[in-house]
Order: C-alpha cells, then structure tokens, then sequence
C-alpha cells in the first residue's frame, strides 16, 4: 500500500472550529438561556399571582360565610391579635376561620392549606405543629397576607374587609393609599 501524499499547497483539514465560531455559539447559547431563564421567571410570578388570588377568594368566601353565622366580619381572634393589617394580622383569619387544633368541635370555615403555613425548622413537621407553631398566613411568595377590618372606606365602603398580599416584590409596605401601590397588591377588592 503506498501512503497518501500531503498537500503542501496551503490547503487546511477542517477537522476543528475556529474561534470565532465557537464564540458565536457561546453567545448564541448565552442569548437563548438568558431569555429562558427571565420567561421562567415571568411564569413562576404569573402563578404565583394566581394562586394568591385564588387563596384570597377562598378567604373572602369563608369570611362572608363567617359573618352569616356572626352577623359581622372577625376584628381579633380568641388571643387578642387585631385585623388592623398588620403582618400578624393573618393570624386572625387562622385562628377564626380553621379548625382549633385542640377543639374537634370548631366549625370550620376554611382548612388552611399546608402551604400556607411558614416553614418550620422541622421540615418533617406535621399539619397539626405548623398549625400551633404558625405566626402568619404566608401567600405563594413567603410573605404574609393582610387582613383588616373595618376595610378602608377609600376601597371598600362600610362593614367591608381588606384582604390583601403584596406579592413578589413586597411593594408598599409603608403606604397603603398609594394607588400605583395598591393597584400592584392581590387583593379582595377593585377599584378604588
């Protein structure tokens, strides 16, 4: 067999990339996983919205079932923590409208969902120790939800309630009459 004889015209093998092409397919790549990764982004907070108002509707639908029974919405619970629209202000709606973990007699007006209950350090705790061990209602995003009432007259009129997340971002935390503010919270209310 006779070996192959090699061209010494200056032709080149193209057996590997140039440079620049393997840095247009980084940036190619670095292009694409940057506008996947903010899409992704994009739907995690768009379900998470839903899901807040979804939990929020849920809450209202129990709080209009509760003031059928009392003739008015819950201002504080058995242990004094007031709907005045603080963070712990959920906590009312906790320990009105689910079931007492030590009183199997409690009318329940809403099972509060697990994920609704903050994170313990025990990951492995039971319904029942987040429940007893719960500061707040926490929305999809790890914030809490807000309740109060009497609702602000500006938004909801007389004997209403305010029910509301700030979602991801946790916008206004200081000012509530805010519009461009509130108009970004999940909230039992339209308009204003």
């Amino acid at each position: 067999m006779k070996p192959k004889a090699v061209s010494l015209s200056g032709q080149r093998s193209r057996a590997a990339f140039s440079l620049i092409e393997l840095l247009t397919v980084i940036a190619i790549i670095a292009i694409l996983a940057g506008l996947l990764l903010t899409t992704s982004g994009f739907i995690q907070e768009k379900a998470g919205n839903a899901r807040a108002q979804g939990e929020i509707q849920a809450l209202s639908s129990a709080l209009e079932a509760y003031k059928t029974d009392y003739g008015s919405y819950p201002a504080e619970d058995k242990n004094g923590t007031k709907a005045n629209g603080s963070d712990a202000s959920s906590l009312v709606l906790l320990n009105v409208l689910n079931r007492d973990p030590g009183d199997a007699k409690t009318k329940v007006y809403y099972e509060i969902p697990a994920n609704m209950l903050p994170v313990t350090n025990t990951p492995t705790a039971s319904y029942e120790t987040k429940l007893k061990n719960a500061t707040v209602l926490q929305d999809p995003f790890g914030n809490p939800y807000h309740y109060q009432f009497p609702g602000q007259d500006f938004r909801s009129g007389v004997n209403f309630f305010d029910l509301w997340s700030k979602g991801k971002k946790n916008i206004g935390a200081d000012n509530a009459q805010d519009d461009v503010t509130v108009a970004k919270w999940l909230t039992n209310w339209t308009g204003h």
